[in-house]
C-alpha cells in the first residue's frame, strides 16, 4: 500500500516573528545622513562641485534605502496571515530591487552630469568641497557602524539590508574619491578632477545596482540559492538509504537566508517511509541548510521493471537531457514530471 506524506519539517519554521533588525538603529542611521545631506547640498552649491552635488544625491537615496529598510523590516516580521502564507517576508526583496534600481538609474545621470562637466569644465572651490568631504567619510563611517548593528539582530544575510548598505557604502567610495578630487584641485588648479571622480561613483554606483537587481530577480524567479548544485544535491537524496528515485525536485528562497524545497520520493517496497523522510530532512538540514521542506513520498510499486532492466540500486542517475527516459520511468507514478529524475548510484 502507498503511503504518501506531505512534511514541512519539524526543524522551525520561524515566517516571522522578529523583525530582522533594530529600527532604533536604522532611525539613527537615517537621521544622520539627511542631516549632512542637507548641509552637502550647501557646500556644494557654494563651491559649485559636482562630486559633492552628486554624492548629496546619492545620500538621498542613502536616506530612501535605509528608511524603506527599515519599514520592511517592521512589516516583514509580522506573522502570516490570511491569504499570505509565508507572511511578508518578500516585501524585503522588493525594497532590494528597488534599491538597485534606483542607484543605476542615479548612476546614469550622474554620468551624463559628468561628461557634460568634463567638456565645459567649471571652477571649483578645493577648500570646500575637501572638507566637506572628509566629513562625509566619517558621516559614512558612522551610518556603516549604525547598519552593522542593526542587521546584527537577524541572524541571518538580508538582501534589504544588504541593499542599504550597498547604497552607504558606495557613498563612501564617492567621498574618498571626492577627497582626492578636491586635493587635486587645491595643488593643481585641474577642475575636471570633480568631473573624474563623479565617474568613478558611477561605477560603484552600477556595480552595487545591478548586483542588487540579479539577487534579487533570482529570488523573484524562483532560482536555485546561488552556489547550490542542484544535480548534486539531487543525487545525494537518492543515495539515501532504500531511495529509489527523486523527481519533482525544487529549491527555492522564500526570502534571503530561508531556503525551501520540494520533491517527490519513491521508496523502496516494504520500506519505512517515514524513517526515509526523517533521514532526508536530516540531510537537507545539515548539509544544505534547508528546514522548511515538503516531501512526498511513495513506495515503489512491487513488479515495476525499469526501462534497462536493473535492480533499483543499480541504477544510475538520469542525466537532464534524457527526458524521454524520464516520462517512460514515470509511467506507473508521475503524469506531469518536472526536471530530471534522481536515482541511486551504489548497490544495496
Amino acid at each position: 500500500m502507498d503511503e504518501r506524506g506531505h512534511q514541512h519539517g519539524g526543524h522551525g519554521h520561524a515566517h516571522g516573528a522578529a523583525p530582522d533588525a533594530d529600527w532604533r538603529w536604522l532611525a539613527a542611521a537615517t537621521a544622520l545622513i539627511v542631516a549632512f545631506m542637507v548641509g552637502e547640498v550647501a557646500a556644494g552649491l557654494i563651491a559649485h562641485s559636482l562630486a559633492l552635488l552628486s554624492d548629496a544625491a546619492h545620500m538621498l537615496t542613502d536616506a530612501a534605502a535605509i528608511g524603506l529598510a527599515l519599514v520592511t523590516a517592521r512589516v516583514a516580521g509580522r506573522p502570516a496571515r490570511g491569504g499570505y502564507t509565508y507572511g511578508l517576508r518578500r516585501l524585503e526583496i522588493l525594497s532590494a530591487q528597488a534599491n538597485g534600481i534606483t542607484l543605476v538609474l542615479l548612476a546614469a545621470w550622474l554620468a551624463y552630469e559628468a561628461v557634460r562637466r568634463l567638456l565645459t569644465p567649471q571652477p571649483v572651490t578645493g577648500g570646500v568641497m575637501l572638507g566637506v568631504a572628509i566629513a562625509g567619510v566619517v558621516v559614512n563611517l558612522a551610518a556603516s557602524w549604525l547598519l552593522a548593528r542593526a542587521n546584527g539582530a537577524s541572524g541571518r544575510r538580508s538582501l534589504n539590508m544588504e541593499g542599504a548598505a550597498q547604497h552607504i557604502l558606495t557613498d563612501l567610495y564617492a567621498f574618498i574619491a571626492t577627497v582626492v578630487a578636491a586635493i587635486v584641485v587645491l595643488v593643481s588648479g585641474f577642475s575636471r578632477a570633480d568631473a573624474i571622480a563623479t565617474l568613478v561613483v558611477v561605477a560603484l554606483m552600477l556595480r552595487a545596482g545591478t548586483g542588487l537587481i540579479r539577487d534579487s530577480g533570482r529570488i523573484f524567479l524562483e532560482a536555485a540559492p546561488a552556489g547550490l548544485d542542484l544535480t548534486a544535491l539531487g543525487s545525494a537524496m537518492a543515495d539515501r538509504p532504500h531511495v529509489a528515485e527523486v523527481h519533482d525536485l525544487h529549491i527555492w528562497e522564500i526570502t534571503t537566508g530561508m531556503p525551501a524545497a520540494s520533491a517527490h520520493v519513491l521508496v523502496e517496497p516494504r520500506e519505512d517511509c517515514h524513517a526515509v523522510r526523517a533521514d532526508l530532512e536530516a540531510l537537507l538540514s545539515r548539509d544544505y541548510g534547508i528546514t522548511h521542506l515538503t516531501l512526498q513520498l511513495d513506495h515503489l510499486p512491487n513488479g515495476i521493471n525499469r526501462p534497462d532492466g536493473l535492480p533499483h540500486k543499480s541504477l544510475a542517475p538520469m542525466e537532464p537531457e534524457g527526458h524521454h527516459q524520464a516520462e517512460e520511468a514515470h509511467d506507473f507514478h508521475c503524469e506531469d514530471a518536472h526536471g530530471p529524475a534522481y536515482r541511486p548510484t551504489h548497490d544495496s
